[in-house]
């Protein structure tokens, strides 16, 4: 799993129509240019191959009035909010990928309905407690991990990730079902995109050949 189509469907989504240039600018304002693979060739390689999928629509609007080339502006199409959901569905129950994939996730799971992300939330907790009972019925080291010399270290270390993170989940759970956080068809969500022309503090400052369009 990748968390770059999520990411670049969801970005645009959010705007209704965004260049690649506002794309970019609002992954590095969440951060996702450190803790996922969203770097600038990867995000207007994204937003170029979705477009050939059908999951975006490009829009070619005037050249710039320096005389640059047509700025393309991007739509999420029918099938591209089918795929987003997809994504964002799988994304919130796989306890075993990288952390980029749950965390792109977490940011848009306020698209879904309540009731939806919270069962989504426990049956990541489920997996995550099959996994652990599945490998502790053979990793059971009653003095600890040294009885397998250093290479227990490795299964304990997994052992621990999968209890702090269904602690974590839980407690997601818990906040979102006494209320937390305005879902799908609750109101007006939170959205933390940048309006057009709105500087970016956290960007990071290095052009990229694909800004222009």
């Amino acid at each position: 799993m990748s968390a770059i189509r999520l990411l670049v469907l969801g970005a645009v989504r959010q705007h209704g129509r965004a260049h690649g240039y506002q794309v970019r600018n609002d992954l590095e304002y969440w951060g996702a240019h450190e803790w996922s693979n969203a770097k600038p060739g990867s995000i207007y390689h994204a937003l170029k191959q979705m477009a050939k999928q059908d999951l975006l629509l490009a829009h070619e609007i005037a050249p710039s009035t320096a005389g640059g080339p047509p700025r393309v502006e991007y739509e999420i199409t029918e099938q591209g909010t089918e795929e987003y959901l997809t994504l964002l569905r799988a994304y919130l129950t796989a306890y075993d990928q990288r952390p980029d994939v749950l965390t792109a996730a977490l940011g848009f799971m306020v698209d879904l309905p309540r009731e939806e992300a919270l069962a989504l939330l426990e049956e990541r907790v489920r997996k995550i407690e099959e996994w652990r009972a599945s490998v502790t019925e053979h990793y059971t080291p009653a003095d600890g991990p040294e009885q397998l010399g250093h290479i227990g270290e490795i299964m304990h270390y997994w052992v621990h990730s999968a209890d702090t993170g269904a602690e974590w989940t839980r407690g997601l759970i818990d906040r979102v079902r006494r209320g937390a956080y305005t879902f799908a068809c609750e109101g007006e969500p939170f959205v933390g995109v940048l309006a057009e022309g709105e500087e970016n503090p956290f960007a990071e400052g290095r052009p990229h050949v694909g800004d222009a369009r």
